[in-house]
């Protein structure tokens, strides 16, 4: 009798990403086109805002970042690092 072979991706999964978001509240999303591509913009009740950066060609590549917004002025407070498609 033959064993199944069980395969597992071998990328890293993480189950909470962005742990600093766990939590807030949202107050409002935009996708908003840009020069390479899109954006996507997470602004939460307490003015942080997250935001994706879509670069289309010639792949994908989503720039996450979490900035604070409460002063009306930008501040950054934390980048992932990218991620591109194959």
């Amino acid at each position: 009798m033959a064993t199944k072979k069980v395969t597992h991706s071998r990328r890293k999964r993480t189950r909470n990403a962005f742990a600093e978001v766990k939590g807030k509240i949202v107050d409002s999303v935009e996708l908003k086109p840009s020069e390479h591509g899109y954006g996507v913009g997470i602004m939460f009740q307490d003015r942080t805002y997250l935001s994706f950066d879509v670069e289309i060609e010639p792949h994908i590549t989503i720039q996450p970042e979490l900035s604070d917004w409460k002063t009306g002025n930008y501040k950054p407070l934390k980048r992932w690092r990218p991620v591109h498609s194959a």
